[in-house]
């Protein structure tokens, strides 16, 4: 017991380093990357007519955040992400217990939820337009539509991987189908859950930009598209870098607390 004891105290550490050389890895790759842009840009081999350096684009995009000049874009674009977010991750939950409960229907729809991505999503927006109206709702429902399948794969992963002896202590305790699920599944498989959560966010940026970018009237992914359309440069590439910054400050965020939950697992 003492050794095994005294083996893990050892490998934690040894754990934590290699995260943390990991960490300097990517920190340290993108720095290069930046540098290497902003260098062919300061150089003229990149134009301006074509791509200002990453300077200059975070220099701009702080003049439109102190300036509100896209304030109301990107609170609709947030708001739109904020709400496909939380319907995705409910909905996914709901329709990954229902599955796991009910192994024949399982099986019948696991081949289906393999290929759903072959299927481009957003040929629905026209129903959608029929069934919501024209707005932020067609649009939330595709990043639903596109963000969901994976917090169903999270589900049903994590609930496969709950001890049996929490399955019984359950019935044990008589407990109805909804309380086991919010007092047992639900905490026992977190860790696992979380992992579809952040897909489900990326999912939702993607979804909502690329909605916006296409069939909207207004977020930040019309406002890429009109400045695209009007050779607005400062403006594009500024919106581009805090769609960047925004998904890179969420996924760090995520991750932190991702790996807050997987030692807590380990444990």
């Amino acid at each position: 017991m003492a050794e095994a004891s005294s083996a893990h105290t050892t490998a934690s550490p040894a754990r934590r380093s290699a995260h943390q050389l990991d960490g300097l890895v990517r920190i340290a790759v993108v720095i290069v990357l930046i540098g290497l842009v902003e260098l062919l840009c300061r150089s003229g081999l990149i134009q301006p007519t074509t791509m200002i350096a990453p300077s200059a684009m975070a220099r701009h995009a702080w003049e439109i955040l102190r300036e509100g000049k896209f304030d109301k874009d990107i609170a609709i674009s947030l708001a739109n992400i904020g709400a496909a977010t939380v319907l995705a991750v409910i909905l996914g939950f709901i329709c990954g217990l229902l599955l796991h409960a009910l192994p024949g229907l399982r099986s019948a729809i696991e081949p289906l939820l393999a290929s759903y991505y072959a299927v481009p999503t957003f040929i629905f927006y026209p129903v959608f337009i029929v069934l919501f109206g024209v707005g932020s709702a067609p649009i939330i429902a595709i990043a639903v539509l596109l963000a969901i399948v994976t917090m169903i794969t999270a589900t049903l992963n994590g609930l496969d991987r709950i001890p049996r002896a929490l399955h019984k202590t359950a019935r044990v305790l008589r407990l109805t189908p909804w309380q086991s699920a919010v007092r047992v599944k639900l905490p026992a498989a977190l860790p696992y859950l979380f992992t579809g959560v952040k897909l489900v966010v990326a999912y939702a940026f993607i979804g909502v930009i690329a909605s916006e970018f296409i069939l909207s009237g207004s977020g930040i992914g019309y406002a890429i598209g009109y400045a695209y359309n009007n050779f607005e440069n400062n403006d594009m590439y500024a919106l581009m870098f805090l769609v960047l910054a925004s998904v890179t400050l969420v996924n760090l965020l995520l991750n932190a607390l991702d790996r807050r939950l997987q030692a807590r697992l380990r444990r």
